[in-house]
């Protein structure tokens, strides 16, 4: 019954999209309002159909139901609870039928609050639901959950082992999902602005929360991959460039270059052309990423098992692909700018245009390092590999630009600059840069890239302080208000724009974390006997014993070895081993001891079942923390800039008041401190 329910509700899903398709098109075209009123239907439907679908796959997880193909794919008795309800998303089939739910439900809100938009929201309606019937389509053939198992096993393997070792395989994936599945929105009403001839800024504003969100969800998504990789996989790193990594990093890169981009499009009337090839180009690499995720392509730990989608996949992306620039080419006279010019080299405007270059090329290295492998092999038959080395030289000299203009954006004004006023807005900043860089070489920075990087995140820091400080300060001497009163309602005035300043801060944590731990990092490997020590940095590690527990779905062989510092024992630390039934290599659990300044990281490598040595291997890794920390703090950014601004009281603030100078012009000063 579970399963007839659930194709019952898929087959249906795709008729009503295939349906909605038509009706969204042939009504707008036609001004039928019947015709929109069923598409819109049709949208909602959907969204409860595919929670249907899902809810019966998790019920025949959770009652081992191995009469459903998945659930004998990733299903067993001995996972617990937990895992079981998250190997939903563990392998192909099922992380499709989720993708499947969260594409439906995206739709179904942005049609219901889009439904009196007119012609740009019913051309948009159209293309989510011709989205929408591409993935119910998978569902029902080449990625079909649901096909009947014969004969019934009596258990199955379980999940892969990689993915039940940890808690944020319950992150990771519904984030990274949601991110990818949220650039929908903002693509279908950019193909439903150039179908319907509306090409002003209607479709960004009515798309902005939409893409801030997906831009949130994406960001947690990596920064949470990142850390799954670093508490999992025992490498003691957390970025290796990996394809896949590469897969979620590409669209985040076009849509942090989009949100910027629209800025200039909004104040300006500029980059229209360029801002939808931005996200034409952000949502055909999430379908590449799924496709190169799912093909099986690929050799990763992140990817799945080789399935027969791949070439499904090639299609939809080329058809999409050739319809978005027939589009953009039939539109191109009517997109052209009347002005767009700028003014001033030193404006807001031209350090956006120059961010989006630097993400356009950094993506293109990026996508080019992650294909070139798979051209290679297709035209030649040679394996060729692309590792780190490639992507490091290619990509830092990018980031360390784009840390630079991280700063030096939001200093400047629009359109047109005053230099005396720059001078004064620049010094601050300036000397933190000099002095980070002295501190950076003092404590052994040898790379002038990794000197740079923290001298302009000094730069970047101090001027976004500035940013808040000035604002709140004329508010202050102005209106009365203390200190965090005016701070607050600086930042409230315009939750945009002091979002999206937050959300730097976020990025210049995590430049401080990856920069620190790269060029600082000291790591040791030893084969200790019980009692024995080895020392590393300002620790020492003594190995106390080798233990053992049985688990329902594992067993476990761990080893404690006690901190010392200073003689004195100030903790445990315990790397273990995680051995499952049917699967060959264990899977290790790194034990981490982490602190604001750095983490103590150690991996159990290898050792005697009699317990008389094991090898391990440790690392000192500074600031690592800071990454998390950057990538919560982007997040909470990206989430004050989707809040409402704080409404405005009538009192104005004369010019004459704000006594103090201040960078930004009168208009903005008074919007900023007049609440």
């Amino acid at each position: 019954m579970t399963r007839l329910i659930a194709v019952a509700s898929i087959w249906a899903a795709l008729g009503l999209a295939v349906y909605g398709v038509i009706a969204a098109a042939v009504g707008a075209r036609r001004r039928d309002q019947k015709l929109l009123r069923t598409a819109r239907l049709a949208a909602y439907a959907n969204a409860g159909l595919l929670l249907t679908a899902n809810i019966a796959m998790i019920f025949a997880l959770v009652t081992h139901d191995f009469s459903i193909s998945y659930v004998a794919q990733v299903g067993s008795r001995a996972t617990p609870l937990f895992f079981t309800v998250i190997s939903l998303w563990s392998a192909l089939e099922g992380s499709i039928l989720f993708w499947g739910l969260i594409l439906a439900a995206y739709t179904g809100f942005a049609v219901y609050s889009t439904r009196r938009m007119g012609d740009l929201a019913n051309y948009a309606m159209a293309v989510m639901l011709f989205v929408s019937g591409f993935f119910f389509l998978l569902l029902i053939g080449p990625a079909n959950p649901f096909v009947a198992m014969l004969p019934v096993p009596l258990d199955g393997p379980g999940p892969n082992p990689l993915l039940q070792n940890h808690p944020l395989m319950a992150i990771h994936p519904p984030f990274l999902y949601l991110g990818y599945v949220g650039m929908t929105v903002p693509f279908a009403f950019g193909i439903g602005a150039l179908l319907s001839g509306r090409l002003d800024d209607s479709w960004i504003r009515t798309t902005r929360r939409y893409t801030v969100g997906a831009w949130m969800f994406l960001t947690v998504a990596i920064m949470s991959g990142m850390w799954w990789s670093y508490e999992v996989l025992g490498w003691g790193g957390y970025w290796a460039w990996d394809p896949v990594e590469n897969a979620s990093f590409m669209p985040w890169l076009t849509a942090t270059a989009f949100l910027h981009s629209v800025m200039v499009q909004e104040r300006r009337g500029m980059l229209r052309v360029w801002n939808l090839s931005l996200i034409i180009a952000t949502f055909l690499l999430t379908i590449l990423g799924t496709f190169l995720t799912r093909s099986g392509v690929l050799s990763s730990v992140h990817a799945f098992s080789k399935g027969p989608i791949g070439m499904y996949f090639l299609i939809f992306i080329g058809v999409l692909l050739l319809f978005s620039l027939i589009l953009l080419a039939g539109r191109s006279s009517e997109l052209k700018e009347s002005n767009g010019k700028l003014d001033d080299p030193m404006s807001r405007e031209t350090v956006f245009l120059v961010n989006n270059l630097l993400l356009a090329a950094f993506c293109f290295t990026v996508l080019l390092g992650t294909l070139f492998p798979l051209v290679a092999e297709a035209v030649r038959g040679v394996k060729v590999s692309v590792g780190s080395p490639f992507f490091n030289k290619m990509t830092v000299p990018l980031c360390v630009a784009l840390i630079f203009l991280l700063g030096v954006g939001p200093a400047l004004p629009w359109r047109t600059s005053n230099r005396d006023q720059l001078k004064r807005d620049f010094l601050a900043p300036a000397l933190a840069t000099l002095l980070m860089a002295i501190i950076a070489i003092v404590y052994g920075a040898r790379s002038p890239y990794t000197v740079l990087a923290f001298g302009f995140g000094a730069f970047a820091f101090v001027s976004m302080i500035q940013q808040f400080a000035r604002p709140a300060n004329a508010r202050r001497r102005n209106l009365g208000e203390n200190a965090a009163v005016a701070l607050y309602r600086t930042v409230r005035s315009n939750p945009r724009r002091y979002g999206g300043y937050i959300a730097h801060f976020g990025v210049l944590a995590m430049v401080l974390g990856i920069a620190a731990s790269s060029s600082f990092k000291t790591e040791r490997e030893m084969t200790l006997k019980p009692g024995e020590t080895m020392e590393l940095g300002k620790y020492t590690l003594r190995f106390n014993e080798l233990w053992g527990k049985e688990e329902a779905h594992r067993v476990v062989i761990g080893a404690d070895l006690a901190i010392l510092k200073n003689g004195r024992e100030v903790g445990i630390i315990d790397p273990r081993m995680n051995y499952y039934d049917g699967r060959g290599e264990p899977v290790p659990t790194p034990s981490v001891r982490s602190r604001a300044s750095h983490d103590l990281y150690a991996n159990l490598m290898a050792f005697q079942r009699d317990g008389s040595n094991a090898t391990v291997h440790v690392w000192i890794q500074p600031f690592v923390a800071w990454i998390w920390i950057g990538g919560t703090i982007m997040a909470l950014g990206a989430l004050l800039a989707l809040l409402p601004a704080m409404k405005r009281t009538a009192r104005k603030l004369r010019p004459a008041e704000l006594d103090e100078p201040i960078r930004t012009p009168t208009v903005e000063v008074l919007e900023e401190v007049a609440v």
